[in-house]
């Protein structure tokens, strides 16, 4: 008779670019999550949830080819139907391209402008690196059909609401907004004809940041030196072409005013430029209606995002306080979110221009930004257990639980193997349990429960005497039918 082959056992471990979450990473994310939401709800956004799962031909500029159909998303093929090739599926790629189906699927049914908010992962099929996942939590607010760009200066407004609810101070952020307009009216003040490469002199100014002024002007003509001592070819600009980009870039003044009015004269005669300006304006107005001041969001035209995405503003919210990286140099912590005004994503659905305009928070920034500053949610208590100290009595013990959880306490019953008494209380130190329920034969006969206070029990074992540690003042001894308020009394206590 012929061997059966065993089969290997599975590896237990996360596939690579994916991490696990556990119950209090979980409860963090959901503690801030919550706050965002409160903000976004209260300016009169409503939730959407969108499926995980999307065709391919809506994500758009992330269709498969023959040789790569997994590019960029994790997609496949369904099976064929009636002899046609079934259709190309993939997890949703970010939560803007789904909002776009969903309004241009159901915009009969709903409001315009429609105003909703999203939370929830999104999947990228890319390498994976340090902090760099395939999975990840996106939050966006976004508001459809609306061509002001006073619904632009409100998601500005209700971002610096949403870092302040979540405990970022006013002055450990700021929100700095652009325009995408300004820059096509720059390019055309550099290029009037369009015969020099655009592309090249947009990545050049997207590296202001990185490279600062001479940077960008040694790009824009012959080209420098990296940190790694390569040649970077410029783009061959000449001196008097380069002037508006650097004029542009270098262009914040004191005030929105001297802003707007340097920006003025880099974009020269262009229409497209003025325009933007003019928008930029607007914003500022609103906001300063608002409340909304320098102090917390301003124009900063070094400001560039997603080039061949946004129409119109843009803009970034960056928390400036200092951190020490991994290597203790201090840095600034930099961006936790950004969005701006996307025009034409709907018009792919509809044929026609649908105005929008959005925001995303990169939920696992925030919540790293929240650590460093020691605002990270404190780790919740867990269940308060119910000891098992006769197997016969499992369905006392259950009693007990269930009368604290109708009167609104978190509690378990231990279901583990109950002979050794000490590893139950091991499992309440594991669980971080606030309290555990004693009740063996005696306690029984007497018709009372012995309620010991593990928080406090800790706290005296750290520098308590023998006598005192014997004394036991961290356990009580109360009637039976006391069980639920006693344990109340411990648990407001250590509140």
């Amino acid at each position: 008779m012929a061997k059966v082959k065993k089969h290997p056992r599975p590896r237990a471990a996360t596939p690579k670019g994916f991490r696990d979450y556990f119950g209090a990473d979980v409860a963090e994310r959901k503690a801030m999550l919550d706050r965002i939401a409160a903000v976004y709800h209260r300016y009169g956004f409503d939730a959407l949830e969108s499926s995980a799962v999307e065709t391919v031909e809506a994500l758009g500029k992330f269709l498969p080819d023959v040789e790569r159909p997994n590019a960029g998303v994790f997609a496949w093929q369904e099976e064929s139907e009636t002899g046609k090739p079934g259709d190309w599926l993939a997890l949703r790629y970010d939560l803007t391209a789904p909002l776009a189906r969903v309004y241009a699927q159901f915009r009969n049914d709903l409001p315009t402008p429609y105003r909703r908010y999203a939370m929830g992962p999104v999947w990228r099929n890319e390498k994976p690196g340090p902090g760099r996942f395939r999975q990840f939590y996106q939050c966006d607010a976004d508001t459809v059909g609306a061509p002001s760009v006073a619904a632009d200066a409100e998601i500005c407004a209700m971002l610096a609401d949403a870092l302040e609810a979540v405990g970022i101070a006013r002055g450990d952020y700021v929100i700095r907004i652009n325009n995408r307009k300004v820059l096509n009216g720059v390019l055309e003040a550099v290029d009037p004809s369009g015969s020099a490469d655009r592309d090249a002199i947009l990545r050049s100014i997207d590296k202001f940041d990185k490279v600062g002024e001479d940077g960008v002007r040694a790009l824009l003509g012959k080209g420098r030196l990296d940190a790694s001592g390569a040649y970077i070819d410029g783009v061959g600009l000449d001196k008097a072409q380069a002037e508006p980009v650097i004029a542009f870039l270098t262009s914040r003044g004191a005030d929105a005013a001297q802003t707007l009015a340097r920006l003025r004269a880099a974009v020269g005669g262009s229409g497209v430029g003025a325009e933007g300006i003019d928008e930029l304006e607007t914003i500022a107005e609103l906001l300063e209606a608002q409340g909304y001041g320098a102090d917390r969001i301003v124009i900063d035209p070094s400001v560039v995002r997603g080039l061949g995405y946004y129409t119109g503003p843009v803009f970034e919210a960056e928390l400036t306080f200092e951190i020490t990286d991994e290597k203790g140099r201090a840095r600034q912590f930099g961006s936790v979110a950004g969005g701006g005004r996307y025009d034409d994503l709907v018009k792919r659905f509809t044929g026609q221009a649908v105005p929008a305009t959005g925001v995303s928070i990169g939920v696992d920034r925030l919540l790293a930004a929240l650590r460093a500053k020691g605002l990270g949610a404190a780790e919740a208590p867990g269940p308060v257990v119910v000891t098992v100290m006769e197997r016969a009595r499992m369905a006392d013990y259950q009693a007990m639980a269930a009368e604290l959880r109708a009167a609104g306490i978190r509690a378990e019953v231990y279901l583990g193997n109950p002979k050794n008494f000490g590893n139950q209380l091991k499992y309440a130190d594991r669980r971080r349990a606030p309290v555990a329920v004693i009740a063996g034969e005696d306690e029984r006969a007497r018709g009372v429960v012995q309620i010991k206070d593990l928080v406090l029990g800790a706290k005296i074992a750290e520098s308590a005497s023998l006598e005192e540690w014997k004394s036991r003042p961290s356990q009580v001894e109360v009637p039976r039918a006391d069980l639920v308020a006693e344990v109340r009394r411990i648990l407001a206590r250590a509140d």
